[in-house]
């Protein structure tokens, strides 16, 4: 990233414990709003992945950043054995805990606390790994995805969901006025944790995306990188593979 944002500017605390703290706070109402901000697109774009995975027959998944979880649910889908979330924050997992529940999907799916710069797996253990909206949150990007490139099989893939910037005219400035106006707006009416979404739009701003990303992926050591923008470029998917 070329700037270093944090949640909260006055707090001592490295971002990821930042992150923690603050997804920990957002949690109880974080899908709702996040349905709010997005106009719900965020749910047609996590299909996508879905799609893309469903042709590759993964046996197993790991879902990092999962959040709530809606990642690695809509994933049962794939036909995967064996479906992992993961997150750094219990917050949000505990949510994403009773809606798996709820859908009797604990048999397959199963959420654990873990920090993504640190993932506690063996090598080579997954046939894919996804990441929704949770690359931007890494503290240091460049080891986050150096350890899911260590734990991803060889000629396993790597999907990544993020926020883009839109490059094309009128995109460009309703994308600005949305992040500037309407999403912190949003986040200081309905959330008790005012910074979140200042920092949600701030991150994104300043996340290295499009050909920038898949120029990072491919110096960790992944192949066939390929991005895909998504809604007049709002947000990306990106598709790598482990040599």
């Amino acid at each position: 990233m070329s700037k270093k944002v944090t949640p909260y500017k006055d707090s001592e605390l490295g971002k990821k414990e930042q992150v923690t703290q603050m997804f920990d706070s957002i949690s109880g109402n974080y899908d709702g709003l996040n349905r709010v901000i997005s106009f719900g697109i965020d749910i047609k774009w996590r299909k996508r992945v879905v799609a893309i995975l469903k042709k590759k027959q993964p046996k197993s998944i790991l879902d990092i950043a999962t959040g709530t979880g809606d990642l690695a649910i809509n994933m049962i889908k794939t036909g995967a054995e064996r479906i992992v979330g993961l997150d750094i924050s219990p917050g949000m997992l505990e949510v994403g805990k009773k809606k798996v529940n709820e859908k009797k999907f604990h048999e397959t799916i199963e959420m654990v606390v873990g920090d993504s710069e640190n993932l506690p797996f063996d090598d080579s253990t997954f046939d894919a790994i996804t990441v929704a909206f949770g690359v931007r949150n890494f503290e240091t990007l460049d080891k986050g995805l150096a350890e899911i490139y260590r734990v991803l099989k060889p000629s396993g893939t790597f999907v990544v969901l993020e926020t883009s910037v839109p490059t094309k005219t009128p995109f460009k400035q309703g994308y600005y006025f949305h992040c500037n106006y309407i999403l912190p707006l949003v986040g200081r009416l309905f959330s008790k944790d005012r910074s979140a979404y200042t920092y949600l739009s701030e991150s994104a701003a300043v996340f290295p995306h499009g050909e920038n990303f898949n120029n990072i992926l491919r110096k960790i050591g992944f192949i066939e990188v390929e991005n895909k923008p998504q809604t007049f470029g709002v947000a990306s998917i990106y598709v790598a593979t482990k040599a």
